[in-house]
């Protein structure tokens, strides 16, 4: 068998709950729904941070954020670093193994040439390379008036070359430019890794006609959810179905999560309203964007390789998005050891069923840190959304029998708080230091040499 190609969709501010096969019951995303049928559903995949940035820094490297060189939200403005260039990718490991590598979409990885996606592997690419656009006007309005350096861009990019498709959907546009290099990947003789990176369905919140008259019995805040997720869900298809086309679908892994939970962000309303946005829902689960409670960093995960992987496929094993990487690599059959990773194969529990060893999996997050250990979740300093008041100083729960995190069992089981805190401070001590002894320097050396 030929080497197998490799896709990863991403989402921006999706949801637990916001895919019909994990639980939606008032709109279908039937494509979606069929790659988990055809494959694996996680009930406990998790992103590695609640906001954008650091997550897709870990999906793309394998790494926990801080130990990736990217812990926060990054700037949009066109002098903005982000990954770090000493820092290699699955485009760039994969790549230097005879990949071609193309990624098409939102990168929120830094704008300056030597954080862009061209600088970290991807041999082409098109998208966008700030936190959000217009869907229509593809311009980035979100540090408006904010100060210096903060005026309107617009950012639209295929290879390092400024285009213009003013009016054009870009949810759209991102599943077009997909299916058209698979396409012409196909008339070579070489695997791929794509990286289908929608920014749906993050604000500002956009959808055609045709997609908003397919939900018109929900309330307007549901409904545009439900039409942007939708327009991805198509998207999907038609990638998927190009597969097939090609004759490449069995042999074509192909993973689907998002980047962190659900927004809350009053911006979303886009009619001045300042209640809390309503639209996407993390299911059982408290906390949102930006907490380290399950409802900002539980997302969901799907997993599809006919080839290799059988279908139908209900898992509970916590994994995370930066297993992507080491599961990638040992598809393809080459070693990871060296690349200096956080994450771990997911390939022998989805292959073969063997149970993985225990591990435990950590987060930190302006002020906050979580770890999760099998059943049991501890959160220090919790809030439930950006700018909230701390919830609670000490927070484990047995997420298996409590999803919700909704009772507080600290003081029935101390020695366990005492254990999981020491471990989870101990971690972050190391991420501190990487960061101040390695990354902030390279980070600065790159603001100076923009500047």
């Amino acid at each position: 068998m030929s080497k197998p190609n490799f896709i990863i969709f991403l989402t921006d501010d999706q949801g637990y709950g916001d895919l019909s096969c994990m639980g939606a019951t008032d709109f279908r995303t039937p494509n979606l729904d069929r790659m988990a049928a055809g494959g694996v559903r996680f009930t406990d995949w998790y992103s590695n941070c609640p906001v954008c940035s650091p997550s897709r820094a870990s999906l793309l490297t394998g790494r926990y954020p801080g130990n990736a060189g990217v812990r926060s939200i990054l700037a949009g403005h066109r002098t903005a670093p982000g990954l770090p260039p000493s820092v290699p990718t699955i485009a760039k490991a994969l790549g230097d193994k005879g990949y071609n590598t193309y990624m098409s979409g939102k990168w929120h990885l830094g704008t300056i040439p030597a954080c862009r996606p061209s600088a970290h592997g991807f041999n082409k690419w098109f998208g966008h390379l700030a936190g959000c656009i217009d869907y229509f006007s593809h311009i980035f309005y979100w540090a408006m008036n904010k100060g210096p350096g903060t005026d309107p861009v617009h950012d639209v990019w295929e290879d390092d070359c400024e285009i213009y498709e003013n009016g054009k959907y870009f949810t759209e546009m991102i599943t077009e430019k997909a299916v058209d290099y698979i396409r012409e990947s196909a008339k070579e003789d070489k695997p791929f890794i794509l990286y289908v990176a929608y920014n749906a369905p993050h604000y500002p919140m956009h959808a055609p006609k045709k997609y908003m008259d397919r939900f018109s019995h929900l309330p307007w805040d549901r409904q545009v959810m439900a039409a942007m997720i939708s327009a991805v869900d198509d998207g999907v298809g038609e990638i998927m179905n190009e597969l097939e086309r090609q004759g490449i679908e069995q042999n074509t892994c192909t993973f689907f999560t998002s980047d962190n939970g659900p927004s809350r962000e009053t911006r979303n309303w886009l009619d001045g309203t300042t209640d809390p946005y309503y639209g996407g829902t993390t299911g059982k689960m408290k906390g949102h964007k930006f907490s380290l409670y399950d409802g900002g960093i539980k997302v969901p995960g799907i997993m599809h390789w006919p080839a290799r992987v059988k279908a139908g496929q209900v898992l509970s094993e916590p994994v995370a998005s930066m297993d992507v990487f080491p599961t990638i690599m040992e598809g393809a059959g080459f070693n990871s050891d060296g690349c200096d990773i956080d994450g771990r194969s997911i390939l022998p529990l989805v292959e073969k069923g063997d149970e993985l060893p225990e591990r435990d999996l950590m987060w930190e997050m302006s002020g906050q840190l979580a770890i999760r250990r099998g059943d049991w979740k501890l959160v220090l300093n919790g809030t439930l959304v950006e700018g909230a008041p701390v919830e609670d100083a000490v927070h484990l729960s047995n997420v298996v029998e409590d999803m919700g995190e909704r009772v507080n069992l600290k003081d029935k089981h101390p020695e366990l708080v005492a254990d999981m805190s020491a471990k989870v401070k101990e971690w972050y001590a190391g991420i501190e230091d990487v960061w101040e002894n390695k990354y902030s320097k390279e980070l600065n050396g790159l603001v100076t040499h923009a500047g």
